[in-house]
């Protein structure tokens, strides 16, 4: 990281940045270019290992690249505020920042159920109660993080 002032190391820290986030943006290896896709998560944290869950239709161009490789990147960011300083005419932009990579695995139906009240605990309680006759039109894949790093620019 270039900026070592901006890079954040604590543990705790990364995973506060995660909960404030609301996307999850996964880059997948595609043909010719990465394919990027914005996507809603929850994240599991068992010790210093850190898992993401998300959730598709059981069909589509992302399961078709997992399928092939099932390497990611992601990245996600919150807390931006735009910061002016008038008396020396410039600018910059307050952020906080996580990015790393993983591997994701696509979950068996009785695996499904749990994870997806992660996923709705990042956005309501972790009881909140859905539809689960949803959940065999829908594919939920795991991603387990290989390494993470965190970065912030707050004034």
């Amino acid at each position: 990281m270039r900026r070592k002032d901006r890079e954040i190391t604590d543990f705790q820290e990364i995973l506060e940045i995660i909960r404030k986030c609301d996307v999850c943006r996964i880059a997948l290896n595609d043909e010719e270019f990465p394919y990027m896709v914005p996507l809603n998560f929850g994240m599991d944290v068992q010790g210093d290992q850190i898992y993401f869950y998300f959730h598709a239709a059981n069909k589509g161009k992302k399961l078709d690249l997992i399928a092939k490789d099932n390497r990611a990147a992601f990245e996600m960011d919150c807390d931006h505020n735009f910061i002016l300083y008038e008396e020396r005419m410039s600018c910059t932009m307050g952020y906080a920042s996580v990015m790393g990579h993983g591997t994701i695995e696509i979950l068996p139906e009785e695996e499904k159920y749990e994870a997806l009240k992660i996923l709705m605990r990042q956005y309501h309680a972790e009881d909140f109660q859905f539809n689960t006759d949803m959940i065999k039109v829908t594919t939920v894949m795991k991603m387990t993080v290989t390494d993470i790093t965190g970065k912030n620019n707050i004034h």
